[in-house]
């Protein structure tokens, strides 16, 4: 009998890096892919990106609906609430051997608490990973407590996973998912992709995707301004934005976003470039700017460099490519001066992306495959082998 094996996935970013995996799966004769669509994926607002889920060949086994119509504390306390509930329902029906989550979003702890709950194990991809700026450090976290399988990006993040007390033989070094994502696709070139996104390019391009930061109060719309004023000192620069995800203080920033590039004829923004679009970007573009992941997993690979504004990323393993900076006008200024700086774009052609060179998916599924599964709900803690010093008494 076939393992079934549920992959969910709630936006546009992460079902990019699960594609790869989810096509293994779908190719492997003991497995049978189940697919939950939920969160940004079924926002109009964000895209309605569930279609791409789709369009790639993926049957949407349960959609489950849980994002309410505002990005508030409140709001996205509900929606977990929302979502543990749509998920109990999606689990009874669809009766999963496996469900298998990646990241840190507040949607994937609704579907790994009914996951918990209702006794069906969970392999959690890229955990043990540090992003100090966003309330998502402790979702990560506490996903790895409630998971039973870890497939993690590098070494140093395998052993924070066994730090959290999780058996090393539960635990992977499988590398980026991402760097399978740009082996395995075909990139639009520069004509396609300019009629794709109704746009042209310039001789100079930055990529600019920027979240809040969850964890600094209402400082997020003041880091958002700063970008956007240190980008307006560019010169024959063209900006191509992608919108916030939906966490809190979200909307606050995509306003900015919309206000900004109406009266600027050089930047555009989209609700979703979408997997495809955003690599094909990466090739054209002088860089990526913001705050996003992406920034330090994949555009490494592309041998571009990174601008990583503030603190939502940092603990994040990082390539030399990856110019960190502080949230404010002049800090950003001085970041992008030295991303355009000749001798830094010459080096850029020597990266090493710390998360591998590929095979994630491959290294995954593997183990999906061949793992017991027989009493593995049943985890024991596993203890450092040595005291950690300055645990107050």
């Amino acid at each position: 009998m076939k393992r079934k094996i549920c992959v969910v996935t709630g936006t546009r970013a992460e079902f990019g890096l699960l594609r790869p995996l989810m096509r293994e799966i779908q190719a492997t004769p003991g497995l049978e892919l189940q697919v939950v669509v939920t969160g940004m994926h079924l926002s109009p607002e964000y895209g309605s990106t569930y279609r791409e889920v789709e369009e790639a060949g993926f049957r949407a086994d349960r959609k489950v609906e849980m994002l309410l119509g505002a990005n508030t504390a409140t709001a996205v306390s509900k929606s977990v609430g929302l979502g543990t509930i749509g998920f109990a329902d999606a689990y009874d029906g669809l009766k999963p051997d496996l469900i298998v989550v990646l990241g840190d979003r507040f949607e994937l702890l609704s579907a790994v608490t009914a996951a918990l709950i209702a006794g069906i194990p969970v392999a959690h991809i890229h955990g043990g990973e540090t992003t100090e700026g966003a309330f998502d450090e402790a979702i990560r976290h506490s996903i790895t407590k409630m998971s039973h399988l870890h497939f993690v990006g590098a070494q140093d993040y395998g052993r924070r996973v066994i730090q959290l007390g999780e058996q090393p033989g539960r635990v992977f070094v499988v590398g980026g998912l991402g760097i399978d994502v740009i082996k395995q696709t075909t990139l639009l070139d520069r004509a396609a992709l300019e009629k794709s996104l109704d746009f042209a390019l310039g001789k100079k391009n930055l990529l600019i995707t920027f979240h809040p930061v969850t964890l600094e109060g209402g400082s997020s719309v003041a880091q958002m301004n700063a970008l956007l004023e240190a980008l307006d000192e560019l010169d024959d620069t063209n900006l191509i934005f992608t919108m916030p995800n939906a966490d809190t203080g979200g909307r606050e920033l995509a306003t900015l976003v919309d206000v900004y590039v109406r009266t600027r004829s050089h930047a555009r923004v989209y609700s979703s470039l979408g997997y495809l679009r955003y690599l094909s970007c990466m090739q054209f573009v002088d860089g990526v700017v913001g705050n996003s992941s992406s920034g330090l997993a994949e555009a490494p690979s592309m041998r571009i460099g990174t601008v990583d504004i503030g603190d939502r990323q940092k603990g994040r393993l990082a390539a030399d490519s990856v110019i960190h900076c502080e949230p404010d006008r002049d800090s950003i200024r001085a970041a992008l001066q030295r991303l355009y700086d000749p001798d830094f774009q010459a080096t850029l052609e020597r990266t090493v992306n710390p998360y591998g060179d590929g095979g994630a998916s491959k290294r995954i599924v593997e183990v999906l495959c061949n793992y017991p599964l027989d009493n593995i709900l049943k985890k024991s803690f596993f203890d450092l082998p040595a005291p950690v010093a300055g645990i107050s008494t």
